[in-house]
């Protein structure tokens, strides 16, 4: 998907943008139409994407998106205005369209194709007038079944173009209206009519041959595959849906002295609102009272919960794990960095270039070839003295052995193939515009937390103070951590075991806890006092580190990590020997990320990134001639999964990082990330296969059409064996390793 710009917009003249949810489209011209089309109002450009059926537009004030709307339906497809154009608000690509009735499509004409088939290719099943009930199954396969094709074609043809869809249409068109033909003005329609097998025109009476088992098995096996590319179509919008879905539903709200909890739409900027322990923050505000570990890993990628106290921020959608908070909420809706990150990740899909299928990229020389081909073959058999019924039959025969069943079966039975043995792998892979990308991906850009390390905070040493016992230390410090719910405190507690008992615990928060071990008071948290000299390497290594004091002076110190995955290492060199450069991109501190990187072999670091800020790195190595894959797990990372070339999401991690990727990594394993791309430059491989072999089929076989060599019965049969070539190719995909 290319951009189309339209003439500059007025100097002075304020632009404005909105988006247009698109339909009608078939193929990847469609969306060039209408770009081009868009771009020819003044001041006017436009993107389309093809996937997800929508146009991101930007216009000068002078024109009103009436004008967008009509300049749409005029180039033949349907158009209406976002509904959340000029509120601000994120909309899931494609939310509001109505099913477009394939899957309805696809089981009627099936089950009326199966007896046709049947019926015309073996003798021993015609009985009396079977041609009849098979003309009146191959109407409805033709007519209804295959009406998006002939729509398609119909529309292409009033803009002097032509697509597969013209081929199909023509195709399936004329053989149905031969054999309507030879059935009522022919000998085809006599009681005990039978097919007569022959290679060569004209050994029988044309009159007498039939072909309405192409007309119906050509449309059957294209619905097929334009079924299964509309279901991926609409998933585009899951990201968003999932988004959304992080927030809050309800809210603890205090009006007129009194806590009432209403939906989260009725809370206004300047309301006072309650934040339980366990409960996630409703909106974007600032703490008015209260302390808690807030823990924010969902937006921000830090793995350790933030301390927040009275005058602190809030970010909606986080979560409070511990301590009650009263909050003022400063900002709702649109505003809020929430749905600020939804809006990213509609921007970033929006603006995802979507790849030209090849199969449209060839139809467009090979269809008006196949078309002239066709007509040249009726005016010379005419010109050389032969019958109409012979010169019609062979540009019948011409165009049915054209027709792209192959072609449209390539993509669909590769990508079902290769998503299979990927979901026996456990890798998902979205659709057939990701494997073109992975072909090229140079830099693989990766999210620390959840993703190159568990995401889950464990112990890593005990640090004592000159004269002390580390056991002991920890011993005390973990039955004190026992009584605590913080991630922190839990990962101490399981390496301390529970062989002391706490009394009089008490937790403090933004500082740590307190409590009683063997007449012991035990403190542990942010240091208080002088620290020894020997304990200050441990705060300032870049860890997540504790005090542990009694008495007045701190005994020890405790770190914990965010540990790695023991695969990590092993993926990060299989990453390097695909030819692939890593980059760990986390919002983790520098020294931390630093410590990570190092640890699997990463030579590159950026940390201390925003959500919008990893979208920027993204975007920048793109500028730079980089083909970046990103791998996350996320809320964090849906919008640079979106804006990357191809998004790689763990899993284990958010439906909105899932949702928002090209690949999922269903184990969560980093070692998942190579395999994922060696399995789609295979599928991908499968495809070019398949698609080349379909052509050259096509290639050898119309010019045995055209001298009259065949006849569209064995054109059909070729047909046929030219798609159990690729189904055969494809299959090949379940024996990746």
């Amino acid at each position: 998907m290319t951009a189309a710009g339209g003439s500059p917009a007025p100097v002075g003249v304020a632009e404005r943008e909105l988006d247009l949810e698109l339909g009608g489209m078939t193929c990847a011209s469609c969306a060039n139409r209408i770009e081009r089309k868009l771009a020819k109002i003044a001041g006017v450009s436009a993107t389309v994407n093809f996937a997800t059926e929508r146009a991101h537009v930007r216009y000068p004030a002078g024109v009103e998106p009436t004008e967008l709307v009509a300049a749409v339906e005029s180039a033949g497809y349907t158009a209406t205005v976002s509904a959340a154009a000029g509120r601000g608000e994120p909309t899931p690509p494609g939310a509001g369209a109505a099913p477009d009735g394939l899957g309805t499509r696809l089981a009627v004409s099936a089950l009326a194709a199966v007896p046709v088939v049947a019926l015309s290719m073996v003798p021993a099943l015609q009985f009396d007038r079977w041609q009849w009930i098979a003309l009146a199954l191959t109407t409805l396969v033709v007519f209804w079944g295959g009406y998006p094709f002939h729509r398609a074609a119909l529309t292409n043809a009033r803009h002097g173009s032509s697509t597969m869809d013209t081929l199909v249409s023509l195709g399936t068109l004329a053989a149905y209206g031969w054999s309507v033909w030879a059935l009522v003005f022919g000998t085809a329609g006599h009681i005990g009519m039978a097919h007569e097998f022959t290679l060569r025109l004209g050994a029988h009476d044309p009159s007498g041959q039939i072909y309405l088992e192409v007309s119906a098995a050509v449309t059957v096996f294209l619905l097929a595959g334009r079924y299964a590319e509309s279901r991926a179509k609409r998933r585009a919008g899951a990201a968003l849906r999932a988004l959304i879905e992080v927030g809050a539903k309800d809210v603890a709200v205090l009006r007129d002295g009194a806590e009432r909890r209403i939906p989260v739409s009725g809370l206004q900027v300047g309301d006072r609102f309650v934040v339980r322990p366990g409960e996630k923050i409703a909106t974007d505000g600032c703490v008015l009272s209260g302390a808690a570990a807030v823990d924010a890993s969902m937006l921000t990628g830090e793995s350790v919960p933030v301390e927040v106290s009275a005058g602190d921020a809030v970010v909606g959608g986080t979560v409070n794990t511990d301590g009650r908070l009263v909050v003022r909420a400063e900002r709702i809706g649109a505003d809020t960095q929430l749905a600020h990150i939804a809006a990213l990740v509609t921007e970033a899909q929006s603006g995802k270039a979507a790849v030209a299928r090849l199969a449209d990229r060839v139809s467009a020389v090979f269809v008006p070839v196949v078309l002239v081909i066709a007509a040249v073959t009726l005016a010379g058999w005419l010109v050389t003295g032969h019958a109409a019924t012979e010169a019609f039959t062979a540009a019948v025969a011409v165009l049915i052995v054209a027709c792209p069943c192959a072609l449209g079966l390539a993509t669909p039975t590769a990508l079902l193939v290769g998503t299979g043995r990927g979901a026996q792998l456990g890798i998902l892979i979205r659709g057939p515009e990701v494997l073109e990308q992975t072909k090229r991906i140079d830099t693989v850009m990766l999210d620390k937390t959840g993703t190159v390390t568990t995401g889950r905070m464990a112990f890593d040493e005990v640090v004592p103070a000159r004269g002390q016992d580390a056991d002991r230390v920890l011993a005390l410090a973990a039955a004190v951590e026992g009584a605590s719910e913080h991630p922190v405190a839990r990962a101490i507690a399981a390496a301390g075991g529970s062989g002391h008992s706490v009394t009089e615990f008490e937790n403090r928060p933004g500082l740590g806890v307190v409590g009683l071990v063997d007449g012991i008071r035990v403190s542990v948290g942010r240091p208080h006092g002088p620290v020894p000299a020997e304990l200050r390497p441990a705060f300032a290594a870049g860890r997540t580190t504790v005090a542990v004091a009694w008495d007045g002076e701190i005994r020890g110190a405790i770190t914990v990590t965010d540990a790695v995955k023991p695969t990590s290492a092993e993926a990060i060199a299989q990453i390097r020997a695909l030819g692939m450069t890593p980059v760990l991109l986390t919002g983790d501190r520098t020294e931390v990320g630093r410590a990570v990187a190092e640890s699997v072999g990463i030579d590159r670091v950026i940390a201390e990134v925003l959500p919008a800020d990893k979208v920027a790195h993204v975007a920048r190595l793109q500028r730079e001639g980089a083909v970046v894959a990103m791998v996350g797990d996320g809320v964090n990372d849906a919008a640079a999964l979106a804006a990357a070339d191809v998004g790689l999401a763990m899993g284990t991690g958010t439906d909105a990082a899932i949702e928002a990727s090209d690949l999922t990594l269903v184990r969560g394993d980093l070692c998942s990330v190579p395999q994922a791309i060696r399995l789609s430059r295979a599928t991908l491989g499968t495809i070019r296969a398949n698609l080349f072999w379909a052509f050259a089929y096509n290639v050898a076989a119309i010019p045995l059409a055209a001298l009259g060599l065949l006849n569209p019965m064995i054109a059909g049969a070729a047909m046929a064996l030219s798609s159990v070539f690729v189904v055969a190719n494809s299959l090949r995909l379940r024996r990746f390793r």
